[in-house]
């Protein structure tokens, strides 16, 4: 443990942060596997809501670097491509 205060303040403020960016990834896990359980349940209305809210949670991330950008990205791509091929079928 760090012995000067500025560092105790630093391992303070950093912990918190770190705890606030999991809550967000947290948010981000739960809306996508509420997307996926309505294309399961094959009610696409509802889902094509839940993906745009989707979509701003990872673009949201993605800005304060949560995630690495790219990765939001590649989530958009595949969760949009989960629910065109749920419409075909």
């Amino acid at each position: 443990m760090p012995r000067r205060k500025s560092s105790v303040m630093h391992v303070r403020l950093s912990e918190k942060k770190h705890r606030q960016n999991l809550k967000i990834r947290q948010e981000i896990k739960k809306t996508i596997k509420k997307f996926l359980a309505l294309l399961s349940a094959k009610d696409i209305e509802e889902a094509k809501k839940l993906l745009v809210k989707a979509f701003s949670q990872l673009d949201k991330a993605a800005k304060k670097k949560i995630i690495h950008p790219k990765l939001a990205s590649r989530r958009k791509s595949r969760l949009s491509k989960r629910l065109g091929s749920t419409k075909a079928a």
